[in-house]
């Protein structure tokens, strides 16, 4: 199995965002190298990690108002990690085997598609990371308060169908 390697793909402008992405490879690499004993220990390491960079990111949806489903992706990761390190250590090694098979191709899609939403969308309103300020509040034209860019486009009166 191939290391995760950085490229410039998984760049998306938002140094705090890069920089945990950068250390998620990292961890996903130590795992990777591990074995033996070491992998629960790297599976430890890289699940601590992976829920600390995944409530970062939650932390700012929230504040920001982004759509929960990338909130339900990570919990989804996280559970399935939780689920298979159990495994692992009561020797179902093969399913160790197959998430280390399936977590870069994840994690691409995540970055170049959910990520890259947020960092676009943290970019759009001026979010500071560090301060949780935002300097261009976007228009709150939702009943329930939520951003527009939330809201599902509506069709022209000519096109909706008849009730």
């Amino acid at each position: 199995m191939a290391a995760m390697e950085w490229t410039e793909k998984l760049t998306l402008g938002l140094g705090v965002m890069d920089q945990t992405h950068q250390e998620f490879v990292e961890a996903y690499n130590r795992m990777l190298a591990a074995e033996g004993d070491a992998l629960l220990v790297e599976m430890d390491a890289f699940l601590a990690h992976t829920i600390e960079h995944f409530d970062q990111e939650n932390r700012w949806m929230e504040k920001i108002g982004f759509p929960g489903c990338h909130k339900a992706e990570h919990d989804r990761v996280i559970a399935v990690c939780r689920d298979v390190r159990k495994r692992v250590e009561r020797g179902d090694a093969a399913l160790g085997r197959q998430l280390l098979q399936e977590l870069p191709i994840w994690f691409d899609n995540h970055v170049e598609s959910m990520d890259a939403a947020l960092a676009a969308y943290i970019e759009s309103i001026g979010f500071d990371t560090e301060t949780g300020e935002i300097r261009n509040p976007p228009a709150q034209d939702c009943e329930d308060g939520s951003p527009a860019c939330c809201t599902p486009p509506v069709k022209p009166a000519a096109e909706q169908q008849p009730a």
